[in-house]
């Protein structure tokens, strides 16, 4: 399967930029094929997944080139954050993001979250205790409501389903960017984060003339 994948990616980056001067992305280097191929949230639509950790600096200094191209994206583009989780240590704060998620308040304190671990230093990404604390003074929300979400079965099952993402995405850090299901880039790859996500636009570029050159079948 990865060896189809590298194959597809080539001949797309043929068909983008055979009559271009400018060099296109490789795989392997600025890109890469997902070690598994994953199923997209929106199957109608070319999906783009961030991997990130809120205690990551890296991320957090991804947020502002990533939130310039949010306000770009295109109608055919699915846009979805996924907290990186390879060990226990990085729980607590996916346990934030989903418990945030699940209570609606994912979009108010995504930033607060960010700026309280790496601007104001006030709080330990690998404390869950604190991190309760810290959810329950930012959302104005029933403490007994945050703790129960945040312990619940949903929360649980969606932290299984982070670290199965995180191992077959093929992620070795974060953050990690990873094209419709099947291909991953970084800034570290790449060279740099807006450089990462000038990679996520050629391979969506290609996707979508792929998708348009496919013949429809009746």
């Amino acid at each position: 399967m990865k060896k189809l994948l590298l194959s597809f990616a080539l001949f797309l980056g043929a068909i983008q930029f055979s009559h271009v001067a400018l060099a296109a992305p490789q795989i392997g280097q600025e890109f890469d094929a997902v070690a598994q191929v994953m199923p997209k949230e929106n199957p109608n639509k070319i999906e783009v997944m961030e991997i990130f950790w809120y205690g990551c600096s890296h991320c957090y200094h991804m947020e502002q080139p990533l939130n310039a191209w949010l306000k770009k994206l295109p109608a055919d583009v699915h846009f979805t954050r996924m907290p990186g989780l390879p060990n226990p240590s990085w729980a607590p704060m996916a346990q934030a993001f989903f418990t945030m998620q699940d209570l609606g308040v994912g979009e108010q304190l995504h930033d607060k979250l960010f700026d309280a671990i790496h601007k104001q230093r006030t709080l330990n990404p690998t404390d869950s205790k604190a991190t309760l604390a810290w959810i329950v003074n930012n959302s104005g929300l029933d403490r007994k409501k945050v703790e129960d979400t945040f312990n619940s079965f949903t929360v649980n099952t969606h932290l299984k389903r982070a670290a199965q993402i995180f191992r077959s995405s093929g992620a070795t850090g974060v953050p990690s960017l990873v094209i419709d299901g099947k291909f991953i880039t970084s800034g570290t790859m790449a060279g740099g984060n807006q450089q990462a996500l000038q990679v996520v636009d050629y391979i969506v570029g290609n996707i979508r003339s792929t998708k348009k050159q496919t013949p429809v079948k009746k």
